[in-house]
């Protein structure tokens, strides 16, 4: 019982800090900036010391993070014309697809299959 508790324990340990970060991704559209700014802060901090099955949710976290705001200073940039609201929505769309998609691959115990794409 000790030992195959203590394996889960090590696991759920392991995957609550990259459960949070994208639970503080979604929650940061109500919430601007500060949630994702703490997020991509753990996601730096835990990606060395991961395995590498979570080290890739880490790196597709800091990966939205950062396009993430480059899709956001585009939409700002382009609201004077109307379009960049339609961009800002398509953005939180974007953004609730990979965090819900890395969610799902974290309970089931699986690396995410590309995190270096920019869609999702």
């Amino acid at each position: 019982m000790s030992d195959s508790g203590s394996v889960v324990d090590a696991h759920e340990e392991k995957t609550s800090t990259a459960k949070v970060i994208y639970i503080l991704y979604v929650v940061g559209w109500a919430i601007p900036i500060i949630a994702q700014i703490v997020g991509v802060i753990f996601a730096y901090v835990n990606r060395d010391d991961a395995p590498a099955w979570l080290r890739t949710h880490y790196q597709l976290q800091i990966r939205t993070f950062w396009i993430g705001l480059l899709f956001a200073v585009i939409s700002l940039v382009t609201t004077m014309f109307y379009i960049g609201y339609l961009l800002m929505l398509l953005t939180l769309i974007w953004m609730t697809i990979r965090c819900a998609k890395g969610l799902k691959a974290i309970f089931d115990g699986e690396p995410y299959e590309n995190p270096e794409t920019w869609l999702w």
